[in-house]
């Protein structure tokens, strides 16, 4: 049993394989959203030899504090994954994390959202009547939820998040993409900020270039008036100066108080888009 999630069994594709240190055992991505233990994880993820990468004391100090806890979906104790909103202290399991419509984001700091707090597409689009979903051709809701979402690119396509997240586990990075418009870069980040869990493979040569000229380009705040202390190159995490490009040139970008972002807004497009 996966001594955070308290599961023996659970969805591969959302908990990851299973490590074992000493007796203990924990799925991979129950470890990386437990922030206190990210640090530690990620450093020692990127080794070959990542069995013993969690110190056993992290562990048992997080199993305790979570027995605290009970989960806002099943009820169960050891809910050690918290909502990343201020103020905020809904817990949660991760395998439990999908039917009580909480948001996790396999990316970065691996955060995580309840139901009132999660990430929302910001597309003021909605379904035509009778509108199927692209993958699995069943009809979707009346228009955007939790379980349905639109490609924020062509705004035509409309799928079930678990169908989506299955053609996200099949697929690699570099494969992933709109079902009907095929757009990657847009697509990709609106689902991963969403919560599908994209499988990713090693970028190519061509990739990592373009990328790191990207990275070069894009490294500060466009807005008409910087209020950043720092100035407009300085970008946190998250907070009023985390930098968000638009999502759609990428070619700018802005600090969410700058642009008065609050924190729930995923993605943010310039006025020149």
């Amino acid at each position: 049993v996966c001594m955070l999630c308290r599961r023996a069994e659970a969805d591969p594709a959302i908990c990851g394989r299973k490590l074992e240190k000493q007796g203990l055992y924990a799925h991979v991505f129950c470890l990386l959203f437990v922030f206190s233990l990210l640090q530690h994880f990620v450093k020692e993820l990127s080794k070959e030899q990542n069995r013993g990468g969690v110190r056993l004391e992290d562990i048992r100090r997080v199993i305790k504090q979570a027995e605290r806890k009970h989960c806002v979906v099943c009820g169960e104790s050891g809910a050690t994954i918290t909502c990343r909103e201020t103020g905020c202290d809904r817990s949660f399991h991760l395998p439990c994390a999908v039917e009580g419509g909480c948001v996790t984001q396999f990316f970065g700091l691996y955060r995580s959202f309840c139901w009132e707090h999660r990430p929302e597409q910001e597309l003021e689009v909605a379904p035509a009547q009778e509108t199927t979903c692209l993958i699995c051709l069943d009809r979707v809701e009346d228009g955007k939820s939790y379980s349905t979402m639109v490609c924020p690119a062509c705004k035509h396509a409309w799928f079930h998040r678990g169908c989506i997240q299955n053609q996200a586990i099949h697929a690699s990075a570099s494969g992933f993409h709109c079902p009907h418009c095929r757009n990657e870069y847009r697509f990709t980040m609106e689902m991963l900020t969403m919560g599908i869990r994209i499988f990713f493979s090693p970028p190519s040569r061509e990739e990592r270039q373009r990328y790191t000229a990207q990275s070069e380009r894009h490294i500060r705040c466009d807005a008409r008036e910087c209020l950043c202390p720092g100035g407009r190159e300085q970008a946190e995490e998250e907070g009023p100066w985390e930098l968000l490009l638009c999502r759609s040139c990428t070619a700018e970008g802005t600090h969410r108080r700058c642009s008065s972002l609050g924190s729930r807004r995923a993605s943010w497009e310039c006025g020149s888009c």
